[in-house]
């Protein structure tokens, strides 16, 4: 059985290494999918895999990395795709 989450995360999430830390730990979890900055200073990102990991990823990106602040992080679950091959850090939108 398979997850898939699209998730923006607002605060001081930009600067601090957030989507480089996601990567890892998307990777560290054997998730699939991207990380992106976005023009409001948030971050967007979607994962997709087992759903125990995708609970692990949700809860360090309601944290993030130690010099980040997270204000918000809001989960919309999607239905799964299996089009997301390992995890990259994309362009900003």
């Amino acid at each position: 059985m398979r997850q898939r989450v699209h998730v923006w995360v607002s605060g001081r999430v930009q600067g601090v290494y957030f989507r480089g830390t996601a990567k890892a730990q998307a990777m560290e979890l054997g998730l699939a999918g991207w990380a992106r900055n976005r023009a409001d200073g948030g971050v967007e990102l979607l994962a997709e895999g087992p759903p125990e990991r995708i609970a692990q990823f949700l809860a360090w990106c309601r944290s993030g990395p130690p010099l980040a602040r997270v204000d918000e992080c809001r989960v919309v679950e999607e239905r799964p795709l299996g089009d997301c091959v390992g995890f990259e850090v994309r362009r900003s939108r």
